[in-house]
């Protein structure tokens, strides 16, 4: 089983939630973790954090969707560790709302965080591994990325889009010791649910022949906080696939993922969608309503 201790992984989307639960519980292990945000002030102050519980860490600020960032935060990282271990893809958001009023440009953006940039870094990263003789591409899906739900078919698609990425990495990279691993959360309470909140008000909050679904939307999500998990289910995870001689091609946390997983690959599509509609409210007739604010749903 290969040693965390000395390992050096890059984290993106380090500086709340998963990316940053992920950054602690890899530094205790003995990483040295490069973690990347675009916040420089929760960079340094998480740096700050792992140096004084005794663990080795960089904080390189830098925009995921810039490529000379991107490149930036690869060279450091070489800079100051002479190689890369593993890459931690976990640096996204979502979009919200129907997909017949969500602004193409706003579309485009999610895909270009959630998909493009994170084929823009392995690609300048998968050289360095591949001259290594190995290495590790953690791949941050979703439940999303596998279930696709309404009013939130702009963001699940990124993240199938990812899963059919992944798995065509894996064996790419295979031949060359470099491991693809993705990892596909449920229900987790981050930042980032509020984050998708706010990128999507100005679709949720426009009246619309959808207005009336939101409300019903939204009840469905307070019963699935109930469930929620902790950014430290995933970190977890992401810890598993570092270290594992043979890690699995995905993991799932925590236990209603791996339940929700389990039913779309037992139950027909047809009841999938039944039972999708009935959390989200979506039936063939639109109730009337005013617009609420839109909901979230899996990481």
């Amino acid at each position: 089983m290969p040693e965390l201790e000395g390992q050096v992984v890059i984290v993106t989307g380090a500086s709340a939630g998963i990316g940053e639960e992920a950054a602690r519980r890899l530094a205790r292990g003995g990483a040295r973790v490069v973690i990347s945000a675009r916040r420089r002030d929760r960079l340094d102050s998480l740096e700050q954090e792992i140096r004084a519980a005794g663990g080795e860490a960089l904080a390189v600020a830098a925009d995921i969707t810039s490529a000379d960032d991107r490149a930036a935060l690869v060279d450091q990282t070489v800079s100051a560790f002479g190689r890369i271990d593993g890459l931690v893809n976990n640096a996204g958001y979502g979009v919200r709302g129907p997909i017949e009023i969500v602004p193409l440009e706003d579309i485009r953006r999610n895909f270009e965080t959630n998909v493009f940039s994170l084929i823009g870094l392995s690609q300048i990263v998968i050289p360095i591994m591949r001259n290594q003789g190995g290495g590790r591409i953690i791949n941050i899906s979703s439940v999303a990325g596998r279930i696709a739900r309404p009013l939130s078919s702009v963001y699940d698609s990124t993240k199938h889009a990812l899963e059919a990425l992944s798995d065509g990495m894996r064996g790419e990279l295979a031949p060359f010791g470099v491991k693809v691993v993705v990892i596909e959360p449920g229900f987790i309470l981050t930042e980032f649910l509020q984050v998708s909140t706010d990128v999507s008000r100005p679709v949720v909050e426009k009246e619309s022949p959808y207005s009336g679904f939101f409300a019903t939307f939204n009840r469905g999500t307070d019963r699935m906080r109930k469930m929620a998990g902790r950014p430290d289910d995933i970190a977890r995870l992401i810890e598993k696939a570092l270290t594992a001689h043979r890690p699995r091609i995905r993991y799932a946390a925590p236990a209603h993922a791996r339940i929700f997983l389990a039913f779309k690959r037992m139950l027909p599509d047809r009841v999938i969608d039944f039972v999708i509609s009935r959390q989200t409210g979506m039936r063939a007739a639109a109730p009337q309503g005013s617009a609420g604010q839109q909901a979230e749903g899996a990481r």
